[in-house]
């Protein structure tokens, strides 16, 4: 077969073989092997030229690999032999001691030094005209000079292997768009499904972690709130911010290895605009839900209220005035609970908190005699809210008349034991002295029994002593 024939048959081959796949980096990886096998030579490394950075960069070798785990060996069109192929859009051919000449550019990670010969051409798509889509140079171990014709091959060859990179290039867009659609319709099904915000926030960051092949990515709140933490962090992060009704709500944070291409910001851009709508609604539908818990809450307190204020007015023999401050009081307590409850949106409250609020308020109101001392050891416990206003009329109750009609000092104590809850209130006064069927003890008896299911017990060793148990 003349010389000819045989530079048409290896074009040929080489062309079947690269156009065999759409996949880009198989296509790469296709070419260095075709194009060393057609031509020859010990080694071909191709680059592919990078539109964002303005940088041609290997992605495919044959004959020598890139050392280690470092970064594609990556160069500027003039930079190096194949980069003066590049800008200059011609062959650049060196038969021997290539690694000497002064535009040779080393890489630490890719001996190419070991090469004598080296025959580069650039990669350019015939439209538009000459568009750079990236290099490839071959390489011989031993001193060659390329003649025309083979010159001539490796730029047909080129000239070929552009439509196979473009035509890799625009199925690899087509693959990231589905990637991407898909992405936002899994984000869009966790907005519009779940109906818990933490649910929709963890969704949307597992995908994003998936779509972009991120290290980790987070929702952090305008109050500087971590909502939902995942993975780790990376070399390279984006921050992007959520916003509602021209309002930033919120922040994306997404980190990777590897660095963010302009289609991964998109991606992301339209992930925090779901985001921050997730944000929005979760918000909208917990005020909804605080409301209507809230508005359920002071009509239960209303009820308690008017039911006090009935069992107020109906005791006989009552001066009025202590009738109305002890109801004011009782107001007060359930007051104080709603309040717990308000703030720290949560369906229990912390009793050692309410309880020393409620001591504090009924020694204020009371005005009870400096000497008098009142003492509070209380452990942490919690209830849930409408057990915690029973329990705040009880200590409202049973510490205003150890300070109204008790003497000496008064101890208040809130103890947890074997799955029990133990209030005490004691002082150092002359004990009940008959008086078990008042008003407010009453009220005790009934809200002990009644809504804590729990016992009230007295003990009159050197003053009285009051001890409800209840189990948590």
């Amino acid at each position: 077969m003349d010389e000819p024939s045989r530079h048409l048959a290896l074009l040929t081959r080489t062309i079947e073989v690269v156009n065999s796949s759409l996949d880009l980096q198989e296509v790469m990886e296709a070419i260095a092997h075709e194009v060393a096998s057609a031509m020859q030579t010990d080694a071909c490394f191709v680059y592919l030229y990078d539109e964002v950075t303005g940088e041609l960069v290997l992605r495919a070798t044959h004959g020598t690999a890139v050392e280690g785990e470092t970064e594609r060996p990556r160069m500027r069109p003039g930079e190096g032999i194949t980069g003066v192929a590049a800008a200059e859009r011609a062959p650049v051919m060196i038969p021997s001691r290539a690694h000497l000449d002064p535009r040779f550019k080393q890489f630490p990670n890719l001996r190419e030094d070991q090469y004598e010969s080296i025959l580069a051409v650039p990669i350019l798509a015939s439209r538009p005209r000459e568009k750079l889509e990236g290099a490839l140079n071959v390489r011989t171990r031993e001193p060659r000079v390329f003649s025309d014709e083979e010159i001539g091959l490796l730029v047909a060859i080129a000239s070929q292997v552009a439509q196979s990179i473009e035509h890799a290039r625009l199925y690899e867009a087509a693959q990231r768009r589905v990637r991407e659609l898909e992405a936002l319709a899994r984000v869009s099904e966790a907005v519009s499904e779940s109906l818990y915000l933490e649910e929709s926030l963890e969704a949307i960051v597992r995908t994003t972690v998936d779509s972009v092949a991120a290290t980790g990515a987070a929702i952090v709140l305008e109050d500087g709130r971590i909502a939902w933490p995942e993975g780790r962090s990376g070399a390279h992060a984006v921050r992007l911010p959520l916003r509602s009704r021209g309002r930033v709500i919120g922040e994306l944070v997404v980190d990777r290895d590897a660095p963010f291409s302009a289609d991964d910001t998109r991606l992301l851009e339209a992930v925090a605009s779901q985001a921050a709508v997730a944000l929005e609604q979760g918000r909208m539908a917990l005020r909804g839900v605080l409301a209507q818990e809230i508005h359920h809450r002071v009509k239960n307190n209303l009820q308690t209220v008017a039911s006090l204020l009935r069992l107020q007015a109906a005791a006989d023999d009552v001066e009025p005035r202590k009738a109305l401050g002890d109801s004011v009081n009782r107001i007060l307590a359930i007051a104080a609970v709603h309040e717990e409850l308000t703030e720290h949106r949560e369906d229990v409250v912390d009793l050692r908190e309410l309880v020393d609020r409620l001591r504090a308020m009924l020694v204020q109101g009371v005005g009870i005699d400096p000497g008098r001392r009142v003492t509070a050891d209380l452990e942490e416990v919690a209830l849930a809210g409408q057990r915690a206003t029973a329990l705040a009329l009880v200590v409202c109750e049973l510490l205003g008349n150890a300070l109204e009609h008790g003497a000496g000092d008064v101890a208040l104590t809130l103890r947890r034991t074997d799955g029990e809850v133990v209030l005490a209130v004691s002082d150092r006064g002359d004990g009940m002295d008959g008086a078990v069927d008042g008003t407010g003890l009453s009220i005790v008896r009934a809200l002990v029994r009644d809504e804590l299911g729990g016992t009230l017990a007295f003990s009159e060793d050197r003053g009285l002593r009051a001890v409800v148990t209840f189990a948590e």
